[in-house]
């Protein structure tokens, strides 16, 4: 009896495991929760705003993937990696990431906020999160100078091509948008920003957030960098709003 008590005890320890899923998002789920989520990762432009649905799907996946990645939350070698655990909804801002409920909860109140006022530190606009979503799905692609196409991005032809697929035109050269743009003092989300490698702006990429902009160098392709690089920050003279 003693023995059959102590087997009953560890198979009700193993069957708590399902309570730490219901305080996850992940692939497969539909609802609030879901919508909830997708609506933060597109304020942080991991997700495009078209992709706002209420089902967890391959490109809600590649989003919070994506935010995980940049954000050290876990990896492709991680046994959550895609799952939207307590602490990603957390970093999220989505009501502390404790459960799928609460997450649900907040959704009429998070999508009403998102439909009438700017998410701080990003542009109002709703199409920047598309460029972003677009721009990070092309990390990878390699340089080429001239080139307009995931085939090969200069940096100039990424960002225009970026902009291009969620239907927004700008100029071809560094210079030509630097002299289009609205001067700002600070980046916000889907602003471009400039840098001076050779004589006036010569280089530029998307801000994503975080101090992280991306863009298409010549050593590196379509890659995420950090700001506060030494030679990013040496280089860095401004951004611009299109």
């Amino acid at each position: 009896m003693k023995k059959l008590m102590m087997t009953l005890a560890v198979a009700g320890a193993i069957f708590i495991a399902p309570e730490v899923t219901e305080a996850s998002v992940k692939m497969g789920d539909r609802g609030s929760s879901v919508e909830t989520l997708q609506q933060s990762l597109a304020s942080q432009g991991y997700n495009s705003s078209s992709n706002i649905d209420g089902v967890f799907g391959p490109k809600t996946l590649a989003a919070v993937q994506a935010y995980q990645l940049s954000n050290r939350i876990s990896s492709p070698r991680g046994n959550f990696f895609g799952v939207a655990g307590p602490r990603t909804l957390s970093s999220l801002g989505v009501s502390g990431g404790s459960s799928n409920s609460t997450a649900a909860s907040s959704s009429s109140s998070s999508s009403n906020s998102s439909q009438s006022t700017s998410v701080a530190g990003a542009s109002s606009s709703s199409s920047n999160s598309g460029v972003i979503s677009t721009a990070r799905s092309l990390v990878g692609s390699p340089y080429v100078w001239g080139g307009t196409s995931p085939r090969g991005f200069d940096c100039s032809g990424f960002i225009q091509y970026s902009f291009a697929q969620n239907g927004k035109s700008v100029p071809r050269t560094v210079a030509q948008m630097w002299n289009a743009g609205s001067r700002v003092s600070s980046p916000s989300v889907g602003d471009l920003v400039f840098f001076e490698t050779r004589t006036g702006p010569s280089h530029a990429g998307i801000y994503i957030g975080n101090n992280q902009f991306i863009h298409s160098g010549s050593s590196t392709g379509v890659t995420i960098s950090n700001m506060s690089n030494p030679y990013w920050s040496r280089t860095y003279i401004g951004a611009r709003s299109l």
